[in-house]
């Protein structure tokens, strides 16, 4: 775990941290004076000060967990909640022919790609192209809001086989409440999406560790001499990573190491949902990248 790189947020700070290692150097260098003038810092207010920081620190990582966590909670009820509507189209009512049964199942398929792409701002077109047929496609493509237009499309292959007597009122309710809690992930993930943690909240806290990491060599060169740039650079590490840590997963949907690996949910509820009928998938190799994507 020491030297892990791929992953960790050490590669974005390097730069920081070298900056923090050439101003320690020189403040020892100069022994802690300005144009002539000693820098009267001790560590005792720097020592209080990073305390109050470190706390402030824990709760803006606490803050950003939970919304990367409630964001993984959300796509393990997408799991949940495709499998059974694909159970309840094999087995409620009438059994309906293998042709439709797979179309509804591509639909939930096409749902699940709509969201990772509307949640990350990248083109959905390809995997859609696989999923719907030519008049769905149409609709879809032309939507702002492609998975809530694919929920349309779900209700209307179930109001269909209610109109073909294959379902009943009571069984038709049953698979609308499903579309619901879909309905549910969708608003879930986009409140997510569209509430980030207030900025200047984010921008107070980011000034400050600086701060801190800035004065800190100036408090510390009188009692550690040349072994300042090793203690600051490291004390400076823990802080400015576990704001970056927060930073990047505040947003979990992104394409960064630590967000959701979506591209890797999305194809196991492929597997899943397609093995329910019967229809075995190819599926990518589970490499490091794939899993963290």
């Amino acid at each position: 775990m020491l030297f892990v790189w791929h992953g960790s947020v050490l590669p974005g700070l390097l730069p920081r941290l070298l900056l923090m290692l050439l101003l320690s150097i020189a403040v020892v260098y100069f022994h802690g004076t300005i144009l002539s003038f000693k820098v009267p810092l001790n560590t005792a207010p720097l020592t209080l000060f990073g305390f109050v920081l470190a706390l402030f620190l824990g709760f803006r990582n606490s803050a950003s967990y939970d919304r990367f966590w409630e964001g993984r909670k959300l796509w393990g009820a997408l799991l949940n909640v495709t499998r059974a509507l694909t159970r309840q189209a094999l087995t409620l009512g009438t059994p309906a022919d293998n042709n439709s049964v797979y179309q509804f199942v591509q639909l939930l398929s096409a749902f699940t790609y709509a969201l990772k792409h509307q949640l990350r701002h990248t083109n959905p077109y390809a995997d859609l192209e696989k999923r719907l047929n030519t008049a769905q496609l149409q609709v879809v493509a032309k939507a702002n809001y492609k998975p809530a237009i694919i929920l349309n499309l779900l209700g209307e292959w179930i109001q269909k086989a209610k109109n073909s007597n294959r379902i009943d009122s009571i069984q038709q309710s049953r698979f609308d409440e499903n579309l619901d809690k879909l309905a549910d992930i969708l608003g879930g993930c986009e409140r997510i999406h569209a509430t980030p943690i207030p900025y200047s909240y984010r921008v107070l806290l980011h000034r400050t560790v600086y701060l801190y990491c800035f004065l800190l060599p100036f408090a510390l060169v009188d009692s550690l001499g040349w072994f300042t740039p090793i203690i600051v650079v490291f004390i400076a590490y823990t802080f400015v990573a576990f704001e970056a840590i927060a930073d990047e997963i505040e947003e979990p949907f992104g394409m960064e190491a630590n967000d959701l690996a979506l591209n890797t949910m999305c194809q196991m509820i492929d597997t899943t949902i397609f093995e329910q009928i019967g229809v075995t998938i190819e599926t990518p190799p589970q490499t490091a990248k794939n899993i963290i994507d």
